[in-house]
């Protein structure tokens, strides 16, 4: 089983960046997928997830309406009006199965496999 993070950088305050994590080995129809980020010296954040169906997404109120998760061939993380506390290392992971809240989508420790992280570094 493989998740690769990609498409982290560098950009300024208002700016766009497009992540994406490669999933090999499961199969992503039964796998839910979250990006979760974490900045130095803060814990992992659960910030958007999307259902292993695909058909419902959830996202932290830190991000809503500025990101947006889809899942094609791979799972994708669009991040709009990015702000400097955007900036941290993005991680994706996936987890077998379905859940109903927020919270059962953002629990770091029930993740079965993790990416490598990509960083994301906003400037003002």
């Amino acid at each position: 089983v493989q998740l690769q993070a990609s498409g982290g950088g560098s950009v300024q305050s208002g700016g766009s960046l497009r992540l994406s994590c490669a999933v090999s080995g499961i199969p992503l129809n039964y796998y839910a997928i979250a990006w979760f980020r974490q900045a130095p010296g803060k814990g992992r954040e659960g910030i958007s997830a999307i259902t292993a169906g695909g058909g419902a997404t959830y996202f932290a109120g830190s991000v809503k309406g500025r990101f947006a998760i889809s899942k094609g061939s791979a799972v994708y993380l669009q991040m709009n009006s990015l702000k400097p506390e955007d900036s941290a290392v993005y991680y994706c992971a996936a987890r077998y199965g379905y859940g109903s809240s927020t919270n059962w989508y953002f629990r770091a420790d029930e993740y079965d496999y993790w990416g490598q992280g990509t960083l994301v570094t906003v400037s003002s």
